[in-house]
Order: structure tokens, then C-alpha cells, then sequence
């Protein structure tokens, strides 16, 4: 890890930033972050593209070799995972003064633009004597920008699956684009990453995106696979694009680190910087993404309809599978704000079906005591019982995504078999399964604003000249996170947290931990957390 210089020292603050009100000369100071600096703007010969690779994480192995995270240091355990900067690979390039200072709908504001040493802190609750810890860049608006507006090429891809506030974004960034930083040329990458190289553009103004935000879903289309990081980056070169907004999930990110890799391996001023995307609210670092509230909210109406069907009849049994691979999000917030919820299950807390203690012994328990009740599982919770129970195909999406089996379905005919072994309580159970219903809607009002952030800090950045870079918020303060960080592992319930007890509180159910499992669980998060604090120290 670099830390500052000695002469950095007799400066406060005590850590060395990348200033955009600076145009930088070529130093050693630029090019400690990177081992190899490319001597030209060299592209991969056409014949020797590689396979199409449909699994981002083979993508990742078979790319070039990444650079090292860019880090610096300062007093107090100050520690700042900042993003790459155009002047860290391209020297004596030069900037322009921000539009928006000319602006009239910003005249207004008394500090717009963002000072070039403001960081955001991951960890905001700590003790007097803690480390300051890990910082990351703020977003938004620079006093210079390294792109004229009628020199920005810019375009959009979606790429995954569907997701509340998609179309939102997408005209987020059009108008962005256009009304804050005046530039007219934005392309639209019909069906994801594949849309690179087969050539599929629409041309996205103001006027085309206008009303895409009341839709569900993506006017580009969307893919999952399809990434050849060479073609991909060949077709940005061919095209002059300059910057490259690119909106998906952790595996679609990875594929955007792996394309500013090459971009940055052959020398080219282009901006690339990513959208966060997971309905499942699975990406580390930043608070949530957008599309949680949206399909939070939706789940209201399944969880609703199971439980009017539910105390409709006598032992009536409401079971509603949400989306939730392998963080139970959207199953535990569901289950707190429609308090109609008897048990929730989810992918971080394991549970069994038989015995004292059980899944099944609960059922029988609330039955007689409410008559009817409600059930909430995530998609990915119980699969190890599925993977004994059924017989279990290892395949994987194009996007390298294990399919998962319908864990829905199994329980309900493992609670149907159980209770037709005891005759004198007969139950009525209805499943419903609103997984596609919930991701296919437009985003509401709060996703809508949501986005419309995202998409606002996602250009200032580009426009300022950072790149490698995913945008979202953290601790309510938007900034950018280099994609390695967004990459390295999947945010997931904290079943030892007070939120996951809230929840329990909620419903009444059992945790289905033994005491040995949970003392367990525990130490496990323990070390987790004081391996964060040594990264912070060191």
C-alpha cells in the first residue's frame, strides 16, 4: 500500500489527491499505480479475438492483468480506496471550465461544485479512539471537466435481468447529459454486452427517453453473457465513443472493470463508469441499490393476497416465494413493513423442516393459534434440502449464475405431505409466486428520485475525467467506488444484527438456530469485523 510522501506531510490534510482543476505532467507520482503504461492507442488484432465468453468470472480470469487498487493513506488510520483518474494513464491533457457554472437553473446554488479532497467514510458509527478507516471519492460536480461538450460520445448498455427504475436511469443520463453539460450524441446498446459488436445503436435524446421512465423494464433491451472484452472495446474505438455508462449487477460490473482494463491497457480517453443494478440489493458497499423500494413495495400485494386467502379458511396457509438468490433483502423488509407475516426464510439463516424446534412443529403451532398464517421464502433459501430431496442439475445462466430450484414449490408439497400425515388438521394451502411480476414494473417515486441521483453522479464523474468507477451512496453521501470493491463479495442479512431481530420479533417465528450455530454465527462476524479494522490500520 503507498503512503504519502514526505513532503505531503507538511500539508494538512496529510494525503495526496488528484486535483481536476490541474491539468498533471507525466511524474512517477502518476505511474506508481500502474506497472505498464501503454505507449500508444494499440488495439487487439482483429483475428485474434477470443471466444465469446458467457461466464463474467472467466471473463475476469482470461482479461489482462489488472492494475492495483488505488489507495492512499493519511494520519489516524485515514485511508482513501479512490478510482482511477484519466491523468494516472494519459498525460497533458487538458480541461475546460464545468458548463454548469453557466447554468441558470444552478445559479442559484451557493456551493455546487464538489472540493476535490471531500471523501465519504464507509464506517460512520465508531469509538474516540477508532481509526478514521476507509474513505471513498464523493460524487458530483467538478469546477473543470476534461470533455467539451460537443466532444462527448456517449452511450448505455443494461445488461442482466430486469429491474425496477432501469428506463429511468437510461433518461436520467440522456437528460443529464444534455441539459447540465449540453452534449446532443448518446447511443443506446440494444440487447447488452453483445450489442457492442452486433452493431445495434438507438439514438437516445431528450425527446425519446421522455416518458420511458413510466415503463417497466429496458428500452435498450438487455442480455445476460455475451462479453468479448476485445469487440466490445474495439466497437467503443471504432464508434469514437469517449464515455460509457454501463447498468447492471455484480456480474455485469466485473464485466465494466474488465473493459476500463482494456481501455486503459491501449491508452484511450474513455470514461467508463457503472450503475449499480440487483434487485436483490446484493451489492456491497453502498447503501441500496435502486429497484428495492420498488419491489419491496410490490411484495406488499403477493404478501396481501396470501393472507386474505389465508384467513379466508380454516388452516389456511399463505406461502409467497420473493426474489432473493443469496441475500434475503426483499423478504425480510417485506415481511417487517406488512407485519401480515407468520415465518420468513431466507438464503442466511438456515432452518429445518422436522423435529422439536422445526419448520413444521411452528406451522402446526401458529394453526392452532391464529387459524391460518403466513409464509415468506426467499428464492435461494433451503436449496441445500433441494439439492438431498430433488435431484439436482448443476447449470448455470449465461451470466454464471447457478440455477436455482423452485424452493417455492418444494416446500409447499413438503408441507402438503407432512400435514396429509395427520389427519385431523386439514390445511388449504395457496402458493404464490409474484417473482417476475415484481421486477417488471416502473420504479415509484422514491426509486424515481433515487435513480435520477445515480445517473447525475455517474456524469459528473465522467465528465471530471474518473473512470473505472461504480457510483451509489454511502452512509446517504453518493460517491465513486472502484469497481474492485463492488466485486469482491455480495452484501447479505446479518442474521446476528438487530434488523434480522426485528424481524423475528415480527413474526414470532423461531431463529432455527441451536445455540451451538449461533455462538457460531457469531464469532464468524466477529473476525469479519476485525479484519476490516486491520485493513483500515495498516
Amino acid at each position: 500500500m503507498d503512503s504519502i510522501s514526505s513532503s505531503a506531510s507538511l500539508f494538512t490534510p496529510k494525503f495526496r489527491c488528484f486535483d481536476p482543476t490541474n491539468t498533471y505532467s507525466t511524474t512517477a507520482n502518476h505511474r506508481r499505480y500502474y506497472s505498464a503504461l501503454p505507449s500508444s492507442s494499440s488495439r487487439s488484432p482483429r483475428g485474434s479475438h477470443t471466444n465469446v465468453n458467457t461466464n463474467t468470472d472467466d471473463v475476469m480470469a482470461n482479461s489482462t492483468t489488472t492494475a492495483d487498487p488505488k489507495t492512499i493513506t493519511g494520519e489516524f488510520g485515514y485511508v482513501l480506496e479512490d478510482v482511477p483518474y484519466f491523468s494516472d494513464y494519459i498525460h497533458d491533457l487538458p480541461t475546460y471550465p464545468n458548463p454548469l457554472q453557466d447554468n441558470p437553473s444552478y445559479s442559484v446554488v451557493k456551493q455546487y461544485f464538489v472540493n476535490v479532497d471531500d471523501t465519504v467514510a464507509q464506517k460512520i458509527v465508531v469509538h474516540k479512539d477508532s481509526p478514521r478507516g476507509t474513505h471513498f471519492r464523493r460524487a458530483g460536480p467538478r469546477q473543470k471537466v476534461y470533455f467539451e461538450s460537443d466532444e462527448v460520445h456517449a452511450c448505455i448498455v443494461t445488461c442482466g435481468g430486469l429491474c425496477p427504475g432501469l428506463n429511468t436511469v437510461i433518461r436520467e443520463i440522456v437528460c443529464g447529459l444534455h441539459h447540465m453539460y449540453g452534449v446532443t450524441r448518446v447511443l443506446g446498446i440494444e440487447g447488452g454486452y453483445k450489442g457492442f459488436y452486433a452493431r445495434n445503436t438507438i439514438p437516445l435524446t431528450p425527446k425519446v427517453v421522455n416518458d420511458i421512465h413510466k415503463r417497466g423494464g429496458t428500452i435498450l433491451g438487455t442480455s445476460r453473457g455475451g462479453h468479448d472484452t476485445s469487440k466490445i472495446v474495439d466497437s467503443i474505438q471504432d464508434r469514437g465513443i469517449n464515455q460509457v455508462y454501463i447498468i447492471g449487477g455484480d456480474g455485469t460490473q466485473k464485466g465494466a472493470s474488465v473493459i476500463f482494463e482494456e481501455i486503459r491497457r491501449r491508452g484511450l480517453k474513455v470514461a467508463v463508469a457503472g450503475i449499480p443494478k440487483t434487485i436483490d440489493n446484493d451489492i456491497p458497499v453502498i447503501d441500496k441499490s435502486f429497484g428495492f423500494d420498488t419491489a419491496v413495495e410490490e411484495a406488499q400485494r403477493a404478501i396481501n393476497a396470501a393472507h386474505v386467502e389465508s384467513e379466508s379458511v380454516e388452516n389456511g396457509i399463505g406461502l409467497v416465494k420473493l426474489m432473493g438468490r443469496h441475500s434475503g433483502f426483499i423478504a425480510m423488509y417485506a415481511t417487517l413493513a406488512s407485519r401480515d407475516v407468520d415465518c420468513c426464510l431466507i438464503p442466511e439463516s438456515p432452518f429445518y423442516l422436522e423435529g422439536p424446534g422445526g419448520l413444521f412443529e411452528y406451522i402446526e403451532k401458529r394453526l392452532k393459534e391464529n387459524g391460518h398464517m403466513v409464509i415468506v421464502v426467499a428464492e435461494g433459501a433451503g436449496q441445500e434440502f433441494l439439492s438431498e430431496h430433488v435431484r439436482a442439475i448443476d447449470k448455470q445462466d449465461a451470466s454464471g449464475n447457478k440455477q436455482l430450484q423452485d424452493v417455492g414449490f418444494w416446500l409447499s408439497q413438503k408441507i402438503k405431505e407432512h400435514f396429509s400425515k395427520h389427519p385431523k388438521m386439514t390445511i388449504n394451502l395457496k402458493y404464490i409466486d409474484p417473482t417476475y411480476m415484481i421486477r417488471a414494473i416502473p420504479s415509484n417515486a422514491s426509486d424515481n428520485v433515487y435513480c435520477t441521483l445515480l445517473a447525475h453522479s455517474a456524469i459528473h464523474g465522467a465528465m471530471a475525467g474518473y473512470t473505472g468507477f461504480t457510483v451509489g451512496p454511502v452512509n446517504g453521501r453518493h460517491a465513486y467506488i472502484p469497481f474492485h470493491r463492488i466485486n469482491e463479495a455480495r452484501h447479505k442479512v446479518v442474521i446476528t444484527d438487530r434488523m434480522w431481530a426485528r424481524c423475528l420479533s415480527s413474526t414470532h417465528q423461531p431463529s432455527f438456530f441451536s445455540p451451538k450455530q449461533l455462538s457460531e454465527k457469531k464469532a464468524e462476524e466477529e473476525l469479519g469485523d476485525i479484519h476490516i479494522e486491520e485493513l483500515a490500520i495498516k
